[in-house]
């Protein structure tokens, strides 16, 4: 099993920054993607950046220029580092963990709270 803690979130100016992190524990294979999704009210969940196992991170276009995921493996934890947020990134962001033992394995997923973020106009 794996534990996801997700902190960062909070309101902010539209222009603003905030910075999520997510750190997850338990039994951790080497080869797992760390990346975070978000659900504005009334929408579906939506993939907003991932850092896959070997280095490729992914972004939302939407997201692309203004977000930057990272991640210390060491600490086992991701980051979501939000510049120049707009009214538009407002939502729960969610951190999801996907592993596998080898390659050939099946894949698990885990996922966080969720933690909120206000950005105002």
């Amino acid at each position: 099993q794996v534990q996801l803690v997700e902190s960062g979130g909070g309101s902010v100016q539209a222009g603003g920054s905030l910075r999520l992190s997510c750190a997850a524990s338990g039994s951790i294979f080497t080869i797992n993607t760390m990346a975070w999704y978000r659900q504005a009210p009334g929408k579906q969940r939506e993939l907003v950046a991932a850092s896959i196992y070997g280095g490729t991170t992914i972004y939302a276009d939407s997201v692309k220029g203004r977000f930057t995921i990272s991640r210390d493996n060491a600490k086992n934890t991701v980051y979501l580092q939000m510049d120049s947020l707009k009214s538009g990134d407002t939502g729960v962001y969610y951190c999801k963990f996907t592993q596998r033992r080898y390659t050939d394995s099946p894949t698990f997923d885990y996922w966080g709270q969720g933690t909120q973020v206000t950005v105002s106009s």
